[in-house]
């Protein structure tokens, strides 16, 4: 309990319990959804690939790679959130593992839809 200058009362700072990062559940979401994104363009890709279904997976391909960085971003601003000192009677944020799994999910579908795209074009041109 600390004292208010100029008063004999103090001030009590009641515990506020962590909360988990918005940010962070976000990244795992898109991340998550990235990586079902990239699935759709390798089935699209490969399957349809001489009945213009790389239209389809090129459509696709920039969705997952939009999710994947809207999950990087979101999973690095839930990192710094989350890192952000708070004093007390600030709410404290948790759920680094989720924006560390937001951030490689998010990386691996954009990883994942690009070098499908890339498998589709290259199998439609032979």
């Amino acid at each position: 309990m600390e004292a208010v200058p100029g008063t004999p009362y103090g001030v009590v700072y009641l515990d506020v319990a962590p909360v988990t990062s918005g940010l962070a559940v976000g990244a795992l979401v898109a991340g998550i959804a990235s990586i079902l994104v990239s699935l759709l363009v390798i089935c699209f890709g490969v399957a349809f690939a001489n009945e213009g279904g790389v239209w389809a997976s090129g459509a696709f391909a920039v969705l997952g790679v939009l999710a994947g960085v809207a999950a990087v971003v979101a999973g690095l601003l839930g990192q710094r959130q989350i890192r952000r000192p708070a004093g007390p009677p600030a709410v404290r944020f948790t759920g680094r593992g989720l924006a560390v799994a937001g951030l490689s999910c998010g990386a691996a579908g954009a990883g994942l839809s690009l070098l499908a795209l890339g498998l589709s074009l290259a199998i439609s041109l032979t």
